[in-house]
């Protein structure tokens, strides 16, 4: 008999050679028909595979990431298959599961894969899922692994077992199909019930450009029908989210190729809403003793090796600026807290002045691969809401707990309601990741663990996704259209404190080491804003948009009646602007739906002989014209905004 032990804790005893799928039965006959893949001791196995020593096991279905990953890739087995019947000269080099769904890269030859292809492919792939193939798994020699794809004709496939140590060459056999593969299948091809090939791009053979280009044919898979549209629709309402058409179309920010790739330019209502954002975060610091500083975007290069940032981000750094002086380097700044560092080291403090929290909205650079940039969420330049808080260790656990209060309140004024806190640790197996010593990681570490228990956090561990020099609570997102996103970071930092030599004086009137917490409730203003652009629509909170409300004149003639309207706002803090355009009263009203604005306000002869405005509201989904006076309108501007813009109490 061998002993399981199952994710719950518990331990079941079964006769050597049961596999999960027995398991799964022994659990129930519901689990069993919903389990599609399976790990044993950490080890991605088959749901068929014989258990033979004891050992803890995970059973997956379509709802864990794992389950998918094994969905996708006996997928792209499946369309492999499918290819090759239709391209017989084709070949196959790797196949894996991705974020969403699959690919395969093909060496078609002189022959190509166009759109007009897609659909029999895809056909065929369901033909051969309804004859439900099992996967099976066998091991092979590597003599006999050659020999196999040297007859293929295969040079990519030969290459890859050339580097594989014998003992170690598995292959997976469906149908008349088989591939060289380590494992990870769904127990056969029935449970494949919609497929759809996404798109098809190059790439360079093992990612080097010095190879030959492949065609990289994308897809996606699921056991339901249903599924697959609901994912397409998904598809196309993220289109229409998209941050980067969205910034177009309300002319928020643009990128020149003569300014370069990944810097962009944030046109005036962009910039508007920037500070806004700015003033609104900037408002609440103040409330939270933070003190507003102001960093130089370069420094000298021993300043960022001093930190450790060149040694991590060196290679993604832009090249160093030379000045005419022999030897100076100096570097665009990766990172803003060794400039926090030397402001902390300006002067000498007692325990009595700490903490001490520096804030900046500052501008930092890394030279991002062209093929990574996309938009606002990867760029070469972005701002970071940046601030660093110097405590004693006493003070750590409440300082900590202030900026989880800080992000909570930036959450719930723009509407991220749904998240995750994630307890970013080191990665046990790779220390060689990390800097300073086993004892300050440990502390930083069960500071955070600590406070997110305290503060009932829904939280999640991530082993390996510390930064460099701390561990970090990630703060993970769902957005409109269940996406996750990391969107704001509190960071307990141990190390840069020792690196910085920084100081203070303690009761005992010896000099400590202060600990240090780097935040970013934002995380960067670029990615930021792109996120919540996406997360609305472009429907922005009332109080953050650059202009609530627009006057659209219903003829020339009523100009002076706008502008004083537009004035009487002004004097209520409301943003708006005038459309006195020759243009029908139906086509501004168009234009402005387009733009988003929150409010039309409609003014022709009957509201200037009453002094009022005929308002049509987006915010209250109102298409009639209801007629109030400026204080009436202004009273309702100041609801809305009060529902969404919490006042921050510290």
């Amino acid at each position: 008999m061998i002993h399981i032990t199952l994710p719950d804790g518990s331990v079941r005893d079964y006769e050597s050679g049961v596999s999960a799928l027995d398991v799964a039965k022994s659990i129930s006959e519901g689990l069993a028909r919903n389990v599609i893949s399976a790990s044993f001791d950490g080890t991605t196995i088959e749901t068929t595979t014989p258990l033979t020593t004891d050992g803890k096991l995970v059973l997956y279905t379509w709802n864990d990431a794992e389950g998918k990953k094994a969905f996708w890739h006996s997928t792209s087995h499946v369309m492999a298959q499918a290819i090759l019947e239709f391209f017989p000269d084709a070949k196959l080099t790797i196949g894996p599961a991705i974020e969403n769904g699959f690919y395969y890269d093909v060496d078609f030859g002189e022959s190509r894969i166009t759109d007009a292809d897609f659909k029999k492919v895809e056909d065929r792939v369901l033909e051969i899922a309804r004859e439900k193939h099992e996967f099976k798994m066998r091991s092979a020699t590597k003599a006999d692994a050659l020999a196999f794809y040297k007859a293929e004709n295969n040079p990519y496939k030969v290459e890859l077992i050339e580097n594989l140590e014998d003992g170690t060459i598995t292959f997976c056999d469906h149908s008349s199909f088989t591939d060289l593969c380590r494992g990870g299948h769904i127990p056969n091809t029935g449970l494949i019930k919609a497929m759809k090939i996404m798109s098809v791009a190059g790439a360079y053979w093992r990612g080097d450009e010095k190879n030959k280009q492949l065609t990289r044919v994308y897809g996606i898979s699921f056991p339901k029908q249903k599924d697959l549209t609901d994912y397409l629709e998904l598809l196309e309402e993220a289109k229409r989210r998209d941050h980067r058409k969205l910034g177009k179309e309300l002319d928020l920010f643009t990128f020149s190729p003569r300014v370069g790739q990944g810097l962009p330019l944030w046109l005036p209502k962009g910039a508007a809403l920037r500070e806004r954002l700015e003033q609104f975060l900037k408002k609440a610091q103040k409330k939270a003793g933070y003190e507003q500083v102001v960093s130089p975007h370069i420094g000298q290069k021993e300043l960022y090796v001093t930190s450790g940032h060149y040694a991590k981000y060196g290679a993604d750094s832009f090249q160093p600026i030379h000045t005419p002086a022999e030897g100076e380097e100096f570097l665009l700044k990766p990172m803003n807290c060794p400039h926090h560092c030397e402001m902390y080291n300006v002067k000498p403090w007692s325990y009595k002045d700490l903490p001490k929290r520096y804030a900046e909205f500052g501008t930092v650079y890394r030279y991002e691969q062209s093929g990574e940039l996309h938009g606002l969420t990867r760029v070469r330049g972005f701002t970071q809401d940046d601030a660093h808080i110097f405590c004693t260790p006493d003070q750590l656990d409440a300082e900590f707990k202030n900026v989880i209060d800080l992000v909570l309140y930036v959450f719930g004024s723009l509407g991220f309601e749904n998240f995750t806190a994630q307890i970013s640790l080191r990665d046990p197996e790779k220390p060689e990741k990390y800097i300073g010593s086993n004892e300050n990681w440990e502390k930083a570490e069960a500071a955070i663990i600590k406070a997110t228990a305290d503060k009932q956090l829904n939280t999640v561990v991530a082993y390996g996704e510390a930064a460099f020099y701390g561990p970090k609570l990630d703060f993970m997102v769902k957005d409109a259209l269940g996406r996750h996103w990391q969107l704001g970071t509190i960071q307990v930092d141990y190390n840069l404190p020792e690196r910085f030599d920084l100081t203070y004086k303690g009761a005992d009137n010896e000099l400590h080491r202060p600990v240090m917490i780097h935040r970013a409730p934002f995380g960067s203003m670029e990615r930021f804003i792109a996120i919540l652009l996406e997360h609305t629509a472009g429907n922005l909170p009332l109080w953050l948009i650059p202009e609530q409300a627009i006057i659209l004149c219903l003829s020339e003639k009523y100009e002076n009646y706008a502008k004083k309207v537009l004035q009487l706002l002004e004097n209520h803090e409301i943003r708006a602007l005038i459309d006195n355009r020759n243009e029908t009263i139906g086509k501004k009203i168009r234009e402005a739906e387009l733009q988003k604005y929150p409010f039309m306000l409609i003014v022709g002869e009957e509201e200037a002989q009453s002094n009022t405005v005929s308002v049509r509201s987006r915010v209250q989904q109102s298409r009639e014209n209801i007629k109030m006076s400026i204080d009436e309108f202004a009273a309702v501007v100041n609801e809305e905004i009060a529902k969404t813009l919490k006042t921050f109490n510290v």
